[in-house]
């Protein structure tokens, strides 16, 4: 398996498809590192020589996009930030609420969990 910025993309898949296994590299932006670093786009990730590596690196390095850990801790620090200036978006993230203006009354469940019923229980007796 070759390995790119810390990452095993898979070997068998062809190169563009094997791109996006990277944190911060989606369908447009592998299409565009194939195409910029001159490489066949039927070729499989397996067949990629150093040369062929280092020139996908050079490509990303060149355009400056933040990939893997940097853009983790960039979008970590951004909920981090909104969370303690206790704006509403904060506020939201916190509590494990919807934050774009969802209904909750009925729905939200990804972002709310499994329900939890709230109210009276039958006594023993």
């Amino acid at each position: 398996m070759p390995r790119l910025l810390g990452v095993e993309i898979p070997a068998k898949k062809k190169v563009s498809y094997s791109l996006r296994y990277i944190y911060g590299i989606g369908p447009v932006r592998a299409d565009q590192v194939v195409k910029e670093a001159a490489l066949n786009p039927d070729m499989r990730a397996q067949d990629l020589s150093e040369e062929q590596l280092n020139k996908i690196l050079q490509v990303i390095t060149e355009h400056k996009w933040v990939v893997e850990g940097d853009l983790r801790r960039e979008l970590a620090g951004n909920l981090k930030r909104l969370q303690a200036i206790n704006c509403y978006r904060g506020v939201r993230h916190r509590k494990g609420l919807p934050v774009r203006g969802q209904r909750t009354s009925t729905n939200a469940r990804t972002r709310k969990g499994p329900r939890r019923t709230v109210g009276v229980t039958k006594a023993a007796e």
